[in-house]
């Protein structure tokens, strides 16, 4: 079981790094040699925001993580009407 939780929770990981991926490059400019540049106005946001804690987010900057929270919390969910997940009770047994 715990392999099976552990491959949900990793596949999620790489849905979020691709699609963040997709969303990267797709912002940026091709480079004849295989590279990517970024624009400056995706850096500075982007600079700005990993270097804002979440509280000082803008809301819609939120809704993107709570977006993010919610898929982990599905996952959670779904473990939870399988009953893969021990009651505090039982683990206090």
């Amino acid at each position: 079981m715990k392999s099976r939780i552990r491959e949900q929770f990793a596949a999620l990981a790489h849905s979020q790094w691709s699609g963040w991926m997709k969303y990267l490059f797709g912002k940026c400019t091709s480079n004849d040699d295989g590279t990517m540049t970024i624009p400056a106005w995706a850096v500075q946001r982007w600079r700005r925001q990993m270097n804002t804690l979440y509280i000082d987010l803008s809301d819609e900057e939120k809704d993107n993580d709570r977006h993010e929270a919610d898929r982990v919390l599905q996952i959670i969910k779904s473990m939870k009407s399988k009953n893969q997940f021990k009651s505090l009770e039982e683990r206090r047994q």
